[in-house]
Formats: C-alpha cells, structure tokens, sequence
C-alpha cells in the first residue's frame, strides 16, 4: 500500500505542475505608438462625423476616450473643449480649454483658439469683464 500512496503522490505533484505551468499569465505584445495612435486617428474621426451629424454626446465620448489614449495631446483638449462649448457646458469648456494650454508648447494658434474658447464660455456664462479678458490675451499671442 505504501508504493501505491507514493505513485498518486508523484501522479499528483506531475499533475500540479503542468497546471501551474498553464496557469502562468500570458504575455500579451505592448500596445505599439503605432496602435496606438491609429485609435486616437479613428476615435477623433468619429468625433468629428458625430458631431456633423449632431451627435454631440457621442462625439464627446469618443473624444474622451481618445484622451485616455493621448493624455499630454492639447489639439484633442482644444477639440474636446469645442464640444463642450457647443453642448452648452461653458464651464467644463473653459477648463477644458485651460487644460489644453497648460500642455502646449509653442503653439501659438492653438493657445490663440482656446482663449477664444475661454472668451466664447464667459461670455456665455455672462461674464462680460471676463471674456474681454480672455480675448485681449488672445490677442497678445504673436504667431
């Protein structure tokens, strides 16, 4: 009886290992920048068609998660403060528009066009010393 016991032991111990062995995680291949950017390409493009169509939720929802994807990219900021302003959601476009110009750098047009966006909020929102105040540092971007 004792050589049985130790053969369902080494059965046994055999049998957990190949399990442990199929138990390991599996190595999936990184996201490539490629990849990657050829989501952020199709995501905006269905923004885009969203919005023309009208369909400002989930042109903004696919912006989102664009964002997600290109967290540091201020032109999808910029485009997503765009939507919010045309939503009617003033406040979430200003500061939309504030987060795309704290990550850009250098460029002017883009830095220009949010504080547009900023100036179109308050003016909005009613607050007409602020918008002025956001179109004169508009102005004040040279190219």
């Amino acid at each position: 009886m004792g050589s049985r016991d130790h053969s369902w032991t080494g059965y046994a111990v055999a049998a957990a290992m190949v399990l442990a062995g199929c138990a390991s995680p599996v190595e999936r291949p990184a996201s490539t920048p490629d990849s990657s950017q050829k989501a952020v390409s199709s995501l905006v493009e269905s923004a885009h068609a969203d919005a023309a169509a009208g369909r400002l939720a989930n042109a903004t929802a696919s912006m989102e998660r664009a964002i997600r994807l290109a967290p540091r990219n201020p032109r999808l900021w910029q485009e997503l403060a765009r939507l919010r302003l045309q939503q009617g959601e003033f406040d979430q476009a200003e500061q939309v528009a504030l987060r795309s110009n704290s990550l850009t750098r250098g460029d002017a047009s883009l830095r220009f066009e949010n504080w547009n966006i900023i100036a179109q909020s308050r003016e909005a929102r009613g607050d007409s010393a602020g918008a002025s105040s956001a179109r004169a540092l508009a102005k004040r971007i040279e190219y």
